[in-house]
């Protein structure tokens, strides 16, 4: 039940990516609710503000979906969801201080979407192995981001992932 990806790199500053519509003028600086932080999803009308665990370069995956895809939370260390209100028909996607006109834009069914939010290799990104010959920064946090057409629900958490202290 796949549908179209759109592959993307983006700068995780201040360990968060963004997800707007094309129109959106919110401010998603006032949704880092108690919630929000707990699911790593802060949510707005028209914007959600994804926390990453790593505040460097992150693989997004963007999916477009007919339908609500399986479950496949099990293949993946943090899973949230949350709707938003896509009006425009295009989905933004980016680093928090990316320059917006820049940012990547798909194409969506205009109106009410879901967004499933899987982030893997955590903590392979948050505890890099210092004694392997790759980079530290080659080990990426990983994002799929999944989108379909579907009525406005409230959040919801699948699998939280917890940064161990050490």
């Amino acid at each position: 039940m796949g549908g179209v990806v759109t592959n993307l790199e983006l700068f995780a500053d201040h360990y968060q990516i963004h997800v707007l519509d094309d129109d959106s003028e919110g401010d998603l600086s006032v949704v880092w609710t108690d919630r929000a932080f707990l699911d790593g999803l802060g949510v707005a009308e028209d914007g959600l503000a994804i926390c990453t665990d790593t505040n460097m370069i992150v693989d997004v995956g963007v999916e477009v979906l007919a339908q609500e895809p399986d479950d496949d939370s099990d293949d993946y260390d943090h899973v949230v969801e949350a709707s938003v209100n896509l009006v425009s028909g295009r989905m933004v996607v980016l680093g928090c201080t990316d320059y917006l006109p820049d940012a990547a834009r798909i194409d969506v069914p205009a109106g009410w979407t879901r967004v499933r939010v899987s982030r893997r290799n955590l903590a392979a990104a948050v505890f890099p192995d210092r004694d392997c010959e790759d980079e530290p920064e080659a080990v990426l946090e990983d994002i799929r981001l999944q989108a379909w057409p579907a009525p406005c629900s409230p959040p919801r958490a699948y699998k939280r992932w917890i940064r161990p202290d050490t």
